[in-house]
């Protein structure tokens, strides 16, 4: 990740504008600061791609918009990289972010930056109109910068995905998991689905209720698994409970938008779970005062 970093930041000094994928669902967890860092120090106009709205819910995405919008050299933009009526709009935005390049005379040079499996290489092989970045529903399947031409006055580099060493808040991170940013390797699926389903029932109660046919009335996070597991029948040799398989289905289902249109966070639930960490790690008070 160093050298995919030190990569990026020389690649930078030569682009117009940084167009930074992430996931509609969960936008601040799944956006690497190291990016804005990157930007800010080369002073790059970012294009902040919304991608997966289709699987966000709409009046979280809009309540993103909004906080992104206010960010100084930000625009954001709600997407499924999967439409092409949708990619066909990108172009013509970075176009009007860098207007010094809309006279010909120069090429509009885009970099295209994200996490792991946030909709990047999906994005480029879209714009391109061909496959030229290879595609998968599993993190880092990107391993090297690439640039090719958009047309006769733009470029395209696409560049690897950069996770960050370590992630400063732990739901950050079971978010990621969630939403398959980070490999099966690193994580336990069935404490991320016990994650996902303490966020279902705050959130979005109705939804388990609707794919499980579950009540979900005084149900924990893995008191929902076990529901799940029963309902679909998920048993290990014995007849116990398979919460394994439950979980990965639980996950499977959020991550298709087979449970529905679903976000992991918005301004405000981030907001808090930034406010309720630094509280937890504050110093107690002395006694003596």
């Amino acid at each position: 990740m160093t050298a995919a970093r030190d990569k990026a930041a020389e690649t930078m000094a030569r682009v117009d504008v940084v167009i930074e994928v992430v996931d509609a669902r969960l936008p601040e967890a799944s956006s690497n600061p190291m990016i804005r860092t990157l930007r800010d120090h080369r002073q790059r106009p970012c294009l902040k791609l919304l991608n997966k709205a289709d699987l966000a819910d709409p009046a979280a995405t809009r309540a993103w918009l909004d906080f992104f919008g206010k960010q100084p050299g930000v625009t954001a933009v709600a997407l499924s990289c999967k439409k092409a009526s949708d990619v066909a709009r990108v172009a013509g935005l970075c176009q009007a972010i860098a207007p010094h390049r809309s006279d010909g005379t120069k090429p509009l040079r885009m970099m295209i930056m994200g996490i792991p499996n946030v909709g990047k290489s999906t994005l480029m092989n879209a714009m391109l109109k061909r496959r030229v970045a290879k595609v998968g529903d599993e993190p880092a399947v990107t391993k090297s910068q690439q640039s090719l031409d958009l047309g006769s006055h733009m470029t395209l580099t696409d560049t690897p995905g950069l996770m960050w060493p370590k992630i400063r808040y732990p739901g950050d991170g079971l978010m990621l998991a969630a939403s398959h940013a980070i490999g099966t390797n690193a994580v336990i699926e069935e404490e991320v689905a016990n994650f996902l389903a303490e966020v279902l029932l705050l959130r979005y109660p109705a939804l388990l209720t609707a794919r499980y046919g579950i009540a979900t009335g005084g149900l924990d996070g893995p008191a929902v698994v076990e529901a799940v597991a029963k309902r679909r029948g998920c048993t290990v040799r014995g007849g116990g409970l398979d919460l394994e398989k439950a979980a990965l289905i639980l996950l499977l289902d959020y991550r298709s938008g087979a449970l529905g249109r679903i976000s992991l966070e918005t301004p405000q639930s981030r907001a808090e779970m930034i406010r309720a960490v630094e509280v937890a790690a504050a110093p107690a008070p002395d006694a003596a005062d």
